[in-house]
């Protein structure tokens, strides 16, 4: 063997061993792996975005949303009618986000602009679901045991108007 060979071999197994032994805790790793994700957005905008509904109501929600987070002042978009309602509201909008957001001091929202936008894109609904309907259910015949005809037949008639795309009400 030559000695460059050996020496190649030793490092490896000194990496191999480093990795071994020398483990992080995972800790340590996150601060590098969020910090690009963090420079764009802070937490802060991201849990108003989130849970905007919750914190304004669901009223207000629809016409609104948070378009910039600075220190001490949120911008809000919405359109023109709404802006009298989120100006009256302001101080419970404050209040709620402060709250739930466990900021106080300095770093707590003191002031709300309100930008007027055009309409706020609502949001995207799911896909309307199918007619529930409670027809005729499927005989069933043969059986002594009532609640078990019974729970049969409901059984049927799912699986029955599942075939036939509608939705049934269930009953627990």
């Amino acid at each position: 063997m030559t000695e460059d060979s050996s020496e190649k071999k030793t490092k490896k197994a000194d990496k191999t061993e480093y990795r071994r032994v020398g483990g992080r805790m995972i800790g340590a790793l996150l601060p590098r792996l969020t910090q690009p994700i963090f420079r764009k957005k802070s937490p802060l905008y991201v849990r108003l975005l989130m849970e905007w509904e919750t914190l304004v109501g669901t009223a207000l929600a629809e016409v609104s949303e948070p378009c910039r987070l600075r220190p001490g002042v949120l911008t809000i978009r919405c359109c023109g009618p709404a802006a009298v309602e989120m100006q009256y509201a302001a101080p419970r909008i404050l209040a709620n986000i402060n709250t739930a957001c466990g900021l106080s001091g300095a770093d707590a929202l003191t002031q709300i602009k309100l930008l007027q936008d055009r309409p706020v894109q609502p949001k995207r609904k799911s896909s309307p679901r199918p007619k529930q309907c409670n027809g005729a259910s499927v005989a069933v015949e043969g059986i002594d045991d009532e609640s078990l005809k019974e729970v049969l037949e409901r059984l049927g008639s799912h699986v029955l108007a599942k075939k036939q795309g509608v939705k049934r009400e269930r009953r627990f």
